[in-house]
């Protein structure tokens, strides 16, 4: 049965690397946890989508693979939408970046990660086991294992960041990371109040705050970062994305900062974005010129 099952997974690869367009449209979808996950976030209610496409009451966490038509293996990006771990905006943070990511002729993974309820250790369990996910299925996936990123928006820029500064081994360390306008600390002063309470609770433990404070968790072991936000986000201050960006200048990690004049929070991939364009360049010359990813 496993034999048939990993046959199927081969001819669907071939069809979507084939077949031209079906690779963005029809994504291979895959269980995160097929046994059942280690730990629970208590929701036992449906899942419910917004009219928008925002999935909420997230307790089953699932990747999407999207890859592009190349011979040769391709790096890879694993995508977490932000939501203020409270749901996904899965679609302008997730879906449309995936489909950027494939022109560019890098496969991406967009993670549907669990919502939290206080559960802190839940999501980043979900983005590790993704990552795991991917490096164990790169040969057939045709993806080059040494060259597996993330990339996050908003929270789920806070769940990228904590899976790059709280490597537990090299399986699930990102080779590369790119945030967009990313909660980075649980620090009360400047933190997103939203996430926080999502993440741990409304009374969490210092002990907590400090350990998912993540420009605290920055070592010369962070790897290279790449980091998008506008300089009048209301919701997400600026702030964390400066603290986070002078904690790796001080553990000498390559890294690039870009504040754009305005924008607000929560721009993603939409093209209505007035540095949309500019930002996909940039983003463009990082990936393909100084890291050589492609």
């Amino acid at each position: 049965m496993m034999q048939f099952f990993t046959k199927m997974k081969e001819i669907i690869l071939l069809m979507m690397l084939l077949v031209p367009g079906l690779a963005m449209s029809q994504p291979m979808e895959v269980l995160l946890w097929e046994n059942g996950a280690p730990n629970s976030n208590g929701i036992t209610s449906p899942e419910v989508i917004s009219s928008r496409g925002f999935p909420s009451n997230v307790s089953v966490p699932k990747i999407y693979l999207f890859l592009p038509k190349s011979i040769h293996p391709t790096s890879a990006v694993l995508i977490c939408p932000g939501g203020g771990y409270g749901g996904l905006a899965i679609t302008y943070e997730g879906y449309d970046l995936a489909t950027w990511l494939n022109e560019q002729g890098i496969a991406a993974v967009v993670l549907k990660y669990r919502m939290p309820k206080g559960r802190h250790e839940v999501p980043v369990s979900d983005a590790r086991q993704a990552m795991r996910i991917i490096r164990q299925n790169a040969q057939s996936w045709n993806i080059d294992p040494d060259k597996v990123g993330i990339a996050g928006f908003s929270a789920g820029g806070h769940l990228a960041s904590t899976v790059s500064t709280h490597v537990v081994d090299s399986t699930e360390r990102p080779n590369f990371e790119v945030l967009f306008y990313p909660v980075i600390t649980m620090n009360n002063e400047f933190t997103h109040q939203g996430s926080r309470k999502n993440l741990m609770g409304d009374n969490p433990d210092p002990f907590l705050i400090s350990r998912y404070s993540n420009e605290l968790r920055v070592s010369p072991q962070t790897p290279p970062t790449l980091i998008f936000l506008s300089d009048n986000d209301r919701m997400v201050l600026p702030r964390n994305s400066i603290e986070f960006y002078t904690a790796l200048k001080r553990n000498n990690v390559k890294s690039s900062l870009y504040i754009f004049p305005k924008g607000g929070h929560g721009f993603g991939m939409k093209t209505t974005f007035e540095y949309h364009d500019l930002m996909l360049n940039l983003m463009k010359m990082w990936l393909h010129d100084q890291y050589k990813i492609r």
